[in-house]
């Protein structure tokens, strides 16, 4: 929600005082506009591109610091950074502004790895981003023109590149009795109830005693008055 409220912010400034800020977003190859790295994901050209960013920026957001908290602020600064940074090198002459650096970012760090920690919840998120935002990855290619397709191929391959080598924990799949290495099928209690045809047979009552320990009864003399109870 914070990053939500800055970027609209600085759009209501440009608004309200009639500024315009894009000759602060990146400009590739001139030491000027390096300062667009920090910049340029703040940095909006109209109403309609602030929108378009806000619904995706937000979801992937709380996607990445919600299933991947301990690596939440590396990737996501980090990875500004280098895609940034990437987009300098690469990039058209001309200034590249907006947050969908960031989204083709998330989205890539997310998808890749739940894939690769092939752990069910994580691949289940990577699926539903795809699901969501698939259609995303036909911009990373120079295919219209006024959309910044080097900032979105920069933040995908560094978000690929993050889902390679950033480590993560992820929940250790909980194994049964059955499953750990020196199972004996014989000293299973619960499968001694069946017999050779897989029939659940009740055990007799004195088998079942013989199995633990005897049952011990205590009576406790509780006093009222001058009687005695029992």
């Amino acid at each position: 929600m914070l990053a939500v409220l800055s970027i609209w912010m600085v759009f209501w400034v440009e608004v309200r005082f009639q500024v315009n800020l894009n000759d602060h977003g990146i400009y590739p190859r001139r030491i000027k506009g390096l300062q667009g790295i920090a910049f340029s994901p703040f940095i909006h050209g109209s109403i309609k591109h602030l929108y378009n960013n806000t619904i995706p920026l937000a979801v992937l957001l709380a996607s990445l610091f919600y299933f991947y908290r301990d690596n939440a602020l590396r990737v996501l600064l980090l990875g500004a950074l280098l895609s940034g940074l990437f987009t300098w090198i690469i990039g058209r002459p001309s200034y590249h502004i907006g947050a969908s650096g960031i989204i083709y970012l998330l989205a890539s760090f997310i998808f890749f790895k739940g894939i690769f920690t092939k752990y069910y919840r994580l691949v289940a998120l990577s699926l539903v981003v795809v699901f969501i935002y698939g259609s995303l990855l036909w911009y990373i290619f120079p295919v219209k023109d006024g959309i910044s397709w080097e900032g979105h191929l920069g933040g995908f391959v560094v978000g690929l590149l993050f889902a390679f080598l950033i480590k993560t924990k992820t929940p250790s799949n909980k194994k049964y009795a059955w499953e750990k290495e020196g199972y004996n099928e014989e000293e299973d209690e619960f499968l001694q109830h069946f017999d050779e045809d897989g029939n659940f047979v009740e055990k007799a009552p004195e088998e079942i005693q013989a199995m633990g320990d005897s049952i011990k009864i205590t009576y406790h003399l509780k006093k009222k008055g001058n009687n005695s109870e029992l």
